[in-house]
């Protein structure tokens, strides 16, 4: 009788373990950039290698466009259980660490995609990862989406120079990073929300752009003007690839490794991606009339070291933590390559 029992409690207990895996997980992501939009298109490809590889038992869905949510507001949609997944932007994140905002300081003017990895793959990334899964109850699935490089642009002033930036008033995303870096050069900032920026451009509303290959073609901004490009390399702008920390506990181990390494075994790819889309961008701009001048990587190392004087002012700006500011200090070589 205590065999059979045993036996009867064995076969309910090989049944539970099975419903447990076939159990099935639905996964909203929500993204704000279009269809076509390089993080849109790393995010679905990523979301069908998890349905699939998860045999259907995660079932994905992406909503682009800002369907769901726009950046700005998907934390609280992660917190609620209004979304799964999202990949926002370092700068609408700020609000909740500042310390996101790391990448205007001074010594990543100017930097190389490698530099920049290394960083954000390092120590600092990983002082601003804690914060954020702590504080916005996420699971960060690992390594950060670049946008690419933010560049300079105007309308009618030839950009040969440095300093040619001096007296033009030119717009960017907002920040006080971008705003100390703007003043350093002498021109004036302006924060215009992006959907505003080709009507603004047409009627002089001021006569410069601080953003991306890719943004401008997108936004056709030769039409609104634009003539010439100076790729000083600013900064690079990263996605943070999070899904709600509710959602991933309540995954079987097995689904908890699976959407964790699909993201590092794919990030290589997408970075990959993303770079080459920005190279497109680039040859589209300069079909459409836009000239570019390139600084050398000597030329951008002397301005960073002219700019390195006021980083902890700026850092102060940017409310980044003493621990994060050393760890820059320490980490990021700021001499030429």
């Amino acid at each position: 009788m205590r065999s059979v029992a045993i036996a009867v409690l064995a076969m309910f207990a090989l049944q539970a373990s099975e419903a447990s895996a076939e159990a099935q997980f639905k996964l909203r992501a929500s993204v704000d950039t279009s269809a076509t939009h390089g993080r849109t298109i790393a995010v679905a490809d990523y979301l069908k290698k998890l349905q699939d590889k998860s045999g259907g038992r995660i079932e994905t869905e992406l909503f682009h466009s800002g369907q769901l949510f726009r950046d700005r507001d998907v934390a609280k949609a992660l917190r609620q259980g209004a979304a799964e997944m999202a990949v926002p932007g370092t700068w609408v994140l700020t609000g909740f660490v500042p310390d996101a905002d790391a990448f205007q300081l001074p010594a990543f003017y100017g930097q190389s995609y490698p530099v920049v990895y290394a960083a954000a793959d390092g120590k600092i990334g990983e002082i601003i990862n804690k914060q954020l899964e702590s504080k916005l109850d996420v699971k960060l699935l690992g390594p950060w989406l670049p946008l690419g490089y933010q560049n300079n642009y105007s309308t009618g002033k030839p950009l040969r120079d440095f300093g040619d930036l001096a007296g033009m008033k030119i717009r960017n995303s907002g920040g006080a990073g971008q705003s100390a870096r703007a003043r350093f050069f002498n021109a004036a900032p302006n924060v215009t929300a992006w959907p505003d920026v080709p009507l603004a451009l047409s009627q002089g509303t001021f006569d410069g752009v601080s953003s991306t290959d890719e943004s401008l073609a997108s936004a056709k901004l030769w039409e609104s003007g634009i003539k010439y490009a100076f790729e000083d390399h600013q900064f690079v702008g990263f996605y943070v690839p999070m899904i709600s920390e509710s959602f991933y506990k309540k995954l079987p181990p097995d689904l908890q490794a699976m959407v964790v390494d699909l993201w590092r075994e794919n990030i290589t790819a997408y970075r990959h991606d993303m770079e080459n889309a920005q190279n497109e961008a680039r040859r589209t701009l300069e079909k459409n009339g836009i000239s570019y001048v390139s600084p050398s990587e000597s030329a951008l190392a002397e301005v960073r070291s002219k700019m390195l004087p006021s980083q902890d002012a700026v850092a102060k700006e940017l409310r980044i933590s003493p621990a994060l500011l050393k760890q820059v200090q320490s980490d990021v070589n700021t001499a030429g390559h």
